[in-house]
């Protein structure tokens, strides 16, 4: 399984963001290229103290 795609929270208006998918990984795609390819990232790697530390660097 694959997971659901999710957008930002963080999305503008323009729809300039990016799209999220759960699973046994995390994948990550442009919402406006959704076909140009994905991030696959480990769960850890997008935990949401990791993503604190991200938005405080």
């Amino acid at each position: 399984m694959h997971g659901v795609w999710r957008k930002s929270s963080f999305s503008d208006h323009a729809g300039d963001c990016v799209e999220v998918a759960y699973s046994s990984t995390v994948r990550v795609r442009d919402s406006k290229n959704p076909a140009g390819g994905t991030l696959t990232l480990p769960p850890a790697a997008w935990s949401p103290e990791r993503l604190a530390n991200l938005r405080t660097a």
